[in-house]
């Protein structure tokens, strides 16, 4: 099977977002705004929504988040997501990603920054590592604010993970935003990837 470029994923994206009734407008800003803009832009995706609820909150916050502050306002930010509090000497929270076919996400806050991230596939999932390797080192940039890693599980052996970080003083609502880029990012991976699985 012939790779999908990268022009591919971005003809599907738009086609995708004119069949919801949105339409392009280009803006100017200032570029110590873009995080803030992106965040907006994805709420006035949403049907019916009101144009001024929640723009207060992109900017950032006095304090930084904790794991188990930033569960609970994830449990009632209206994420289309199960949202669960994993206990333990580095707290976590699961996510299951309803409009991506529950795809599981994790989430923690390490030091300053706020961590998502989620387990593409394992090394031994792949035909040739070392080529695989290659191929995400040249086009995981092709993924806004997200990138790959390869980790240790333990017994399990090495993994690959997608993750994203920001500052664990951002708005919760360009941290939903983190959380729904990296989760729709694992679904383009997957299929920008998959010639390289077994």
């Amino acid at each position: 099977m012939k790779a999908k470029s990268s022009a591919h994923y971005q003809r599907e994206f738009r086609k995708r977002l004119r069949e919801m009734g949105l339409v392009k407008k280009e803006v100017w800003i200032r570029p110590e705004y873009a995080k803030q803009l992106q965040a907006i832009e994805k709420q006035l995706r949403e049907p019916g929504m009101n144009p001024n609820a929640g723009v207060m909150d992109m900017e950032e916050r006095a304090n930084s988040w904790s794991t188990a502050e930033l569960h609970k306002a994830l449990g009632g930010s209206g994420l289309n997501a199960e949202v669960e509090f994993i206990d333990g000497v580095e707290p976590a929270i699961h996510l299951s990603m309803n409009d991506y076919g529950d795809l599981p996400v994790f989430l923690t806050v390490v030091g300053d920054q706020v961590i998502v991230e989620s387990v593409l596939w394992s090394v031994n999932d792949v035909q040739d590592v070392h080529a695989f390797n290659e191929t995400v080192l040249r086009t995981h940039k092709y993924f806004p604010l997200s990138t790959v890693s390869l980790d240790n599980l333990g017994d399990d052996g090495d993994y690959y993970h997608m993750f994203g970080a920001l500052s664990a003083t951002s708005s919760l609502q360009n941290i939903i935003f983190e959380i729904e880029v990296l989760a729709s990012n694992v679904i383009q991976a997957t299929e920008a990837y998959s010639e390289h699985l077994k």
